[in-house]
C-alpha cells in the first residue's frame, strides 16, 4: 500500500473514531500527529506496511527524544490504527503486537489547592455576558469533573437547573448524568439570562457560545483560562484538565468514597480514578496537627 493510499485510509480512521467512537478532539489531533508522523516515516524509509521492523525503526527513532508516556500514546495511535486496517481488510496481518509500549513514569496530576480554586472563581469578571459565560463554564467543570471537551459539546437542553444535574456524553460516547451544585447553578442562570438579550437560543443550540454565537472551542477556552490566571498571579503549568484534577482531588480529600468520584468523573477503571489518591500537603498538616500530641 502507497503513502498515498495509506492517508485515505487514515483518513477514513479518523472519521471512525469521532463519528463512532466519539472521541475528543484532543485525542483525535493527537492520533492524526501521530500517523501522520509513521506514514512519513515509511515514505522515506521505504517500510513496507505489514512490515513489523518498520515500528520497531519507527519506535527506536523516537525513543530517546520523546518522553515515556508520549511514546506509549504513538504506540497506542498505530496499534488501533494497525486493528482498524486489519478489520477492513486493508492487510492481512497485524505487526504491532510485537511492539511493547514503555512502562511510563507514574506522573501525579496537576491540580489548583483549593484556595486558588476559590481565588480563581471568585475573581472572575462580571461586567458583561462573556463574563458571566466564563464564570459559568469553570463553576460547571469545577462542580461536575467535566473534561473541557465535555462542557463545550454540551447543549442547552442537556442542563437541567431545578434538578441541578447535566447529561453528558463521555468517551466512547458512553452517556452519564453527574449533579452540580448551588454556585454553578447561579452561575449559569445568571450567564442564560445575559445571552439571551443578545442571541435567541432552544434546547438543541450549543451551552456554551463565542462572541459570535457559535460553539466555544477548546482552544478559545484554553486562552481564556490562561488570561485569567496571568491577571490574577496564578504561576502553575495548568491545563483545562487541571479543573478536573482538581474536581477529583478536593472530593477525595474531602471524603467521598472513590468509587463515587468513579462514577462522577466517567472512567471505566477505578485505577485510573486511584490516582487521585494522593494526599495534598495541606491536607498531611490538617491531620498532622490534630493527631501529634507534641506539635
Amino acid at each position: 500500500m502507497d503513502c498515498e493510499k495509506l492517508r485515505e485510509v487514515a483518513y477514513d480512521f479518523l472519521s471512525y473514531l469521532k463519528f463512532e467512537k466519539n472521541y475528543s478532539p484532543h485525542t483525535l489531533r493527537a492520533y492524526k500527529t501521530d500517523i501522520e508522523e509513521f506514514i512519513d516515516f515509511l515514505g522515506d524509509a521505504e517500510y513496507e506496511i505489514e512490515d513489523h521492523n518498520a515500528l520497531r525503526a519507527f519506535v527506536a527513532q523516537n525513543y530517546k527524544k520523546l518522553s515515556k508516556v508520549t511514546l506509549s500514546r504513538k504506540i497506542s495511535s498505530l496499534k488501533s490504527f494497525y486493528r482498524f486496517m486489519k478489520r477492513k481488510g486493508y492487510i492481512e496481518r497485524d505487526p504491532t503486537f510485537l511492539i511493547r509500549r514503555p512502562r511510563a513514569e507514574k506522573v501525579l496530576p496537576k491540580f489548583f489547592t483549593v484556595d486558588e480554586m476559590f481565588h480563581f472563581l471568585d475573581s472572575i469578571p462580571d461586567k458583561n455576558w462573556l463574563d458571566k459565560r466564563n464564570r459559568a463554564i469553570f463553576e460547571l467543570m469545577y462542580s461536575t469533573g467535566l473534561r473541557a471537551e465535555e462542557a463545550l459539546s454540551m447543549n442547552v437542553g442537556d442542563i437541567h437547573l431545578e434538578g441541578m444535574w447535566v447529561k453528558v456524553k463521555g468517551k466512547g460516547g458512553k452517556e452519564r448524568v453527574v449533579p452540580f451544585g448551588e454556585k454553578a447553578k447561579e452561575a449559569v442562570i445568571s450567564y442564560l439570562e445575559e445571552r439571551s438579550k443578545k442571541f435567541k437560543f432552544g434546547e438543541r443550540d450549543p451551552l456554551f457560545i463565542n462572541k459570535y454565537g457559535r460553539r466555544l472551542s477548546y482552544r478559545g477556552l484554553h486562552t481564556i483560562m490562561r488570561t485569567l490566571m496571568i491577571r490574577l498571579g496564578i504561576h502553575k503549568d495548568l491545563a483545562l484538565h487541571g479543573i478536573r484534577h482538581s474536581f477529583a482531588t478536593h472530593m477525595l480529600d474531602g471524603g467521598a468514597d472513590l468509587r463515587f468520584v468513579q462514577e462522577l468523573l466517567g472512567h471505566s477503571k477505578l485505577s485510573t480514578t486511584q490516582r487521585y489518591t494522593h494526599i495534598s500537603i495541606e491536607k498531611l498538616m490538617e491531620v498532622y496537627d490534630k493527631a501529634h500530641p507534641r506539635k
